[in-house]
């Protein structure tokens, strides 16, 4: 028979096993409520402070969500673009947008009557017509009109107010505006006066850039990628370096625009598309389909290279630069003939050294933005130190000259006495 203390021994045993069981219960179920709480509480935030970035493949197009600050899944972040396309043109998506780039929003009526009810036509943008506008404030600037059947030009637009709301660089294109208005998508940027680097070197009838200028447009453009790969956190890949997209201000300093491709480089996974311009496209991009700072590297060394020799790329030029490349003196033969006489072949020999480092076929042995500024900057201060030794000497050989004069006069003057 089974005594009474023994059957008090079992009602415990098996009433402590009972609570513990429900303990555990209670205890992972409230695991599990503040988890799913806390994952929906990010969702929310995400969806409230993210814009999409946009990864595209040839003829189609795909939105990431992309955090300015979080890491997130391709199919999360899938999900929260397709949620942002859905409501991006409510009022609600309009004012989130303001807070979330920091940039002030146009009418339509503001930007019709600054355009002169868009007459004031500079040319054709990347997805769009571009006006000159004068705003209320008299400021000029320069208005980027999207398409109405234009989809890649809509998700650039995005990237673009979301990038360049926080991007601010002296050798960057400012973005100072943008417009949401009766269906229409506007970029508003600082007006560049004298236009693109291409323009420049390509239409006859634009003046010629001095030696000294392209150096200068070199490192300018130099310094603004070093802003996107090393200034920016997190650094921004561009994507679409081009000498179209280097615009020029009243005093000839240029900047970098046009970021509709862009992407940071926290996102930069393995879905994005081959996208870019012909002849600036980093060969190893094409083969891997991942577009990396250096693939920045290499366009940038096309730019270059424009720059010595005016030979857009269109036109063959990298098989000019590839048969240079066959002898130290080789750039000589294939230099921009509007220059000849009027600077240093050695400055350009070795702009064509760091141009060549740039476009080496394996992409981790070519330097980093910052070992290129600092090559350019190189050369210009040899130049700088060549002009003041130059400088010096003129002045004592002025000196030697008025001292030879008063010898003379004082010899003049024994003489006559």
């Amino acid at each position: 028979m089974v005594h009474s203390g023994d059957l008090v021994i079992i009602g415990i045993s098996v009433g402590l096993a009972i609570g513990i069981f429900i303990a555990c219960l209670v205890f992972f179920g409230i695991r599990w409520h503040k988890k799913h709480a806390h994952l929906r509480r990010c969702a929310n935030e995400r969806s409230a402070t993210t814009l999409p970035i946009r990864t595209n493949g040839l003829g189609t197009s795909t939105d990431f969500s992309a955090s300015l600050t979080n890491s997130v899944s391709v199919k999360g972040s899938d999900h929260l673009a397709k949620n942002s396309q859905l409501t991006w043109w409510g009022n609600s998506s309009k004012d989130r947008l303001v807070s979330a780039s920091g940039m002030p929003r146009y009418s339509y009526k503001d930007i019709q009557k600054a355009t002169q009810n868009f007459t004031t036509i500079l040319g054709q943008g990347s997805f769009g017509q571009v006006y000159k506008a004068t705003m209320a404030t008299g400021e000029v600037v320069a208005v980027k009109a999207l398409a109405s059947n234009s989809k890649q030009g809509e998700k650039e637009f995005h990237t673009e107010v979301s990038l360049l709301g926080r991007l601010h660089h002296r050798n960057l294109v400012n973005l100072v505006g943008y417009c949401v208005d009766k269906g229409q998508r506007m970029l508003i940027y600082e007006f560049m006066s004298n236009g693109s680097l291409a323009s420049l070197l390509y239409c006859q009838e634009e003046r010629v850039l001095s030696w000294e200028e392209r150096l200068q447009i070199a490192l300018d453009i130099s310094h603004g990628i070093e802003y996107l790969h090393d200034g920016a956190v997190p650094p921004v890949i561009h994507r679409d370096l081009k000498s179209a997209n280097i615009l020029l201000d009243r005093t000839m300093r240029a900047k970098v625009a046009d970021f509709g491709l862009s992407k940071e480089e926290a996102f930069d996974g393995h879905n994005s598309g081959l996208k870019g311009t012909y002849g600036y496209i980093d060969p190893a991009y094409v083969s891997t389909n991942k577009f990396t700072m250096k693939s920045d590297i290499y366009s940038f060394g096309v730019i270059l290279f424009e720059l010595i020799t005016a030979i857009h790329p269109h036109q063959n030029l990298m098989e000019y630069v590839n048969l240079a490349g066959m002898s130290p003196d080789g750039v000589d033969e294939i230099l921009d003939k509007r220059l000849v006489g009027e600077f240093n072949v050695l400055e350009a020999r070795n702009l064509a050294a760091i141009a060549h480092k740039c476009l080496h076929k394996t992409p981790r042995r070519r330097p980093s933005i910052g070992e290129v500024l600092q090559a350019i900057l190189k050369i210009k201060q040899k130049r700088l130190t060549k002009e003041d030794t130059m400088s010096f000497a003129g002045d004592d050989i002025s000196r030697m000259v008025s001292r030879i004069d008063l010898q003379q006069v004082e010899l003049s003057k024994i003489g006559a006495a």
